[in-house]
């Protein structure tokens, strides 16, 4: 029957995988060959594998030994930096905040929601990007605080999430002036004649958009489709299309790309959200951001 797993075995076996040798591990800890050696052999009995082999006159790991060592570099070097992280908590007491980001919504606007937040003097502000669901998941483990999205959350019978609305805004369509010299003209029907890049349809605004171009009988001539919303206007701000953005960052968005505004969307607004998994939230940065929807 196995004996119970220690940390302490994991450990004399680390050094002897490291060092290349039981003798030359014993020297680095001080301790007997036939002390280490026997931790080893006490932890192999715990795993119910054999970690080491003979090789002519020493040892080499075996494919469990290798798998072993893989963990046990992760595990000891994260201890080894513990104390610095322990001295830097103390040091500088930091507010943290771990926020998930839909890849579809906009980065201006993102900064736009989170700004009550960066108030916080002593705040250490974590961005993860990714899929809607990957998130989610996230969420669920607790691995972040709070997901900002441009839908809300799916209804889960076995997960409950909140979604706390934060705030719309109209779409507008932007270019550069080369490219909007063409396109003004008989706005918006010129658009189905210029060259267009879009959201990809896993975005909330690309069915809007479908739609407000079935409305108007436009057949719009789509030359890019981008899952990024940065690098949509990166690509617009290039002259390679005519794109949509949120007009609430209007200002933002002429400072910081090459554009200009073609004209409104009509009917076609963005709305934005945070997703968290209590109802009434206790996150006091979560609160900040949800104060101007409150």
């Amino acid at each position: 029957m196995a004996t119970a797993f220690n940390y302490k075995h994991l450990y004399y076996f680390w050094v002897v995988a490291k060092e290349g040798g039981i003798s030359r591990a014993a020297d680095k800890l001080d301790m007997a060959v036939q002390t280490v050696s026997a931790q080893v052999r006490e932890l192999e009995r715990s795993l119910g594998y054999a970690l080491l082999k003979p090789a002519g006159r020493g040892l080499v790991l075996t494919d469990a030994g290798i798998a072993a060592l893989a963990q046990a570099d992760q595990i000891f070097q994260l201890g080894e930096d513990l104390p610095a992280r322990v001295r830097d908590a103390v040091s500088t007491p930091t507010v943290r905040l771990a926020v998930g980001i839909c890849d579809g919504l906009p980065k201006l606007v993102v900064r736009r929601l989170l700004q009550p937040a960066l108030a916080e003097p002593h705040l250490r502000l974590l961005c993860h990007e990714g899929r809607l669901d990957d998130l989610l998941g996230d969420l669920a483990l607790h691995r972040l605080d709070v997901v900002l999205s441009d839908r809300p959350a799916p209804v889960n019978p076995n997960f409950k999430l909140y979604s706390h609305a934060l705030g719309s805004s109209d779409l507008g369509w932007y270019g550069t002036p080369a490219m909007l010299k063409a396109a003004r003209k008989n706005f918006p029907h010129s658009l189905a004649q210029v060259p267009l890049l879009l959201p990809t349809a896993h975005t909330a605004v690309r069915d809007r958009l479908d739609q407000w171009f079935a409305q108007r009988g436009i057949r719009p001539l789509v030359v890019g489709e981008f899952a990024d919303s940065a690098l949509l206007k990166t690509f617009g701000a290039s002259g390679m299309g005519v794109f949509p953005a949120a007009e609430w960052v209007h200002e933002d968005l002429l400072a910081h790309y090459a554009v200009q505004r073609l004209g409104h969307c009509e009917g076609v607004t963005e709305h934005f959200y945070a997703i968290g998994t209590e109802k009434k939230v206790q996150h006091p940065l979560v609160q900040r951001l949800l104060q101007p929807a409150m």
